[in-house]
């Protein structure tokens, strides 16, 4: 492949020079035209802008309680006043703040969990696909059993042992989560360890490690990528319905789930304690998923739209 923007051809029939798109403004193109990547991936860049920024969105301490100042409604109601935009909670903790500091919350339990449960997915699909036989047999059975087992039931029951902290919950889902890189990775890496570069290194006298990150790991990538973005949301719902339940993160630490799980007592009275939070979850994991579906479609060798 030439290290220049276009490949060049020269038509001796015809006289004329054909440009041939490269690879990556092919990829460009796609992502480009692309709807679901455009949107996911601007939701997901509007969170972690909130994230980030946090501190400067915030207006007020989010774990303050002022009970002179409760059950503030949002700005856009009658009584709603901009000192407290989205209005204020139980405890008089002001709305905008909390969920602003959340987004930070299940950005990093969702990228946590995601990190755990991809080192053991990886390992694990990696050695049941390369050497195959027993150690197939193994990873298969461990996968069977872990899919047998319900991720939000086994949670609920670890971390009532455990006790709900951030940690907790982390190590936990991260531990729950792995079976889609397993399964993904196993089926790829099966594939690919027949392919003529890797039996022309394994000829070669290359070690097993040096088989497994330098000739198959980059071609596993692909995969790794889109299968993380959409373990992200999955860790987020499970985190928030941990949280939901009063098993996950502890008060008064701003999870959207606790925020849920606080105000629906006050639905039918105040129904933007939970529709706040709720439409926030809902962005973020909608968000992901787009993007990771997007990123499968404009990645793909088959240019899927």
């Amino acid at each position: 492949m030439p290290p220049v923007e276009t490949q060049q051809q020269f038509d001796s029939g015809l006289g004329l020079e054909v440009v041939f798109p490269t690879p990556g403004q092919i990829m460009r193109r796609r992502m480009l035209t692309h709807k679901g990547f455009i949107i996911g991936g601007l939701m997901v860049l509007a969170v972690f802008i909130v994230a980030i920024f946090a501190p400067y969105i915030a207006q007020h301490d989010p774990y303050h309680q002022d009970l002179s100042n409760r059950m503030i409604t949002p700005v856009w109601s009658e009584t709603g006043s901009w000192e407290h935009p989205l209005g204020t909670d139980a405890m008089g903790r002001d709305y905008l703040s909390r969920l602003a500091y959340g987004a930070r919350i299940s950005l990093f339990i969702g990228f946590s969990c995601m990190a755990i449960a991809a080192v053991i997915g990886i390992s694990l699909g990696l050695i049941a696909g390369y050497f195959g036989g027993m150690a197939d047999m193994i990873v298969s059975f461990i996968i069977t059993v872990r899919l047998a087992l319900p991720a939000v039931l086994v949670a609920i029951a670890v971390v009532a042992l455990m006790g709900g902290s951030i940690q907790v919950v982390v190590m936990v889902l991260g531990c729950l989560i792995w079976d889609r890189f397993a399964v993904i990775l196993r089926a790829t890496t099966q594939q690919i360890r027949a392919m003529d570069y890797v039996q022309a290194a394994k000829a070669a006298g290359c070690s097993i490690p040096w088989l497994m990150i330098r000739e198959i790991m980059p071609n596993l990538l692909n995969s790794i990528v889109i299968v993380a973005t959409l373990e992200i949301g999955r860790a987020i719902l499970l985190e928030a319905a941990l949280s939901f339940l009063g098993m996950g993160v502890q008060p008064p630490t701003p999870s959207w789930g606790l925020m849920i799980s606080e105000g629906k007592d006050m639905m039918l009275f105040d129904p933007y304690l939970v529709t706040i939070p709720g439409v926030a979850l809902f962005f973020l994991v909608l968000g992901m998923n787009l993007f990771g579906d997007g990123l499968r479609d404009v990645t793909s060798p088959e240019g899927r739209s």
